[in-house]
């Protein structure tokens, strides 16, 4: 009896010493590194994703998958419980993506925070508080790749309709119709570089031109300057034709008529003397006939 005493004692002892150094070694790990628990929730397939798998928050680990189960009251949405580092506040605007890691075909969980809805998320399980599981780039092409597959055979298709001989010679004469086009612009770049050589003589000759032009200018002002004091002078010279003719008329003239009434009376005279000096020549020395002067002669008189 002894001897199964002491066997009793000595694997009670182990057992309680096993059991003891795995409780430090756990206490050891996890003694500077208090977590909380946060659900993920998602309606998708998860797959790739197996407990112990990383979480990621902004690309900087902070935890792992503690497990992947139905929810018990809905089987068609899956929960994924988190371990998270306490030190990290979560808001409620934060959501999870799946990211593959390499090429293995395991996943990850990527935390990220929209930042539309600052209020602190409270870690458990309650349904308010789980973390949606939204769909990555990769879901996305994966979901949308019938359709791409569909839009390219169409595509395809279409191109194929497109590239007939018929649209490939009308493409082959494009294809010469632009080469003639380059052609011909090759030309008139050519032309255009000969006109811009003749550009600086014609600049040339149009600053010799204006500066004619200018000389030209100069002397019509110079003669628009003699014109003026011509029509000065010409005015001037109105002005003393009019006085000349009113002193022509006012003075002039009067003294011409009395000058020529004269004339004809002297005339007269002499008309009177060279016609007396003809029927009488001795009158001119024995001087005029006193004789009486007859009716319709000068001086006669009437008797009484």
């Amino acid at each position: 009896m002894g001897r199964d005493k002491h066997a009793l004692v000595t694997g009670l002892f182990l057992i309680v010493f096993v059991v003891g150094i795995t409780s430090i070694i756990y206490w050891i790990g996890h003694f500077e590194r208090e977590r909380n628990i946060y659900v993920i929730s998602t309606l998708e397939s998860v797959s790739g994703l197996n407990p112990e798998s990383t979480v990621f928050y902004r690309g900087i680990a902070v935890g792992k998958v503690t497990k992947i189960l139905f929810d018990p009251n809905d089987t068609g949405i899956i929960l994924v419980p988190i371990e998270v580092d306490k030190d990290i506040i979560f808001t409620k605007g934060v959501f999870a993506t799946l990211r593959l890691k390499g090429v293995t075909g395991l996943t990850q969980i990527q935390l990220e925070d929209s930042g539309t809805l600052p209020a602190v998320l409270e870690p458990g399980d309650d349904p308010l508080s789980r973390i949606p599981l939204m769909p990555s780039m990769t879901d996305k092409l994966m979901s949308s790749g019938e359709e791409i597959l569909h839009k390219a055979d169409h595509l395809m298709v279409r191109l194929s309709s497109l590239l007939n001989a018929e649209n490939e010679k009308n493409i082959g004469d494009i294809l010469g119709n632009l080469s003639a086009l380059t052609d011909k612009l090759s030309d008139l770049r050519k032309s255009v570089d000969k006109a811009l050589a003749g550009i600086p003589a014609l600049t040339t000759d149009s600053q010799k031109t204006l500066s004619h032009i200018n000389a030209l200018t100069q002397d019509l002002q110079r003669l628009t300057g003699d014109v003026q004091k011509l029509s000065v002078k010409a005015g001037n010279l109105v002005n003393t034709g009019e006085t000349a003719s009113d002193l022509l008329i006012q003075s002039t003239l009067p003294k011409v008529n009395k000058l020529l009434t004269e004339l004809q009376s002297t005339a007269q005279q002499v008309k009177r003397a060279a016609t007396m000096l003809d029927n009488n020549p001795q009158a001119l020395l024995l001087g005029p006939d006193h004789r009486n002067s007859g009716p319709g002669e000068p001086g006669y008189k009437e008797p009484e």
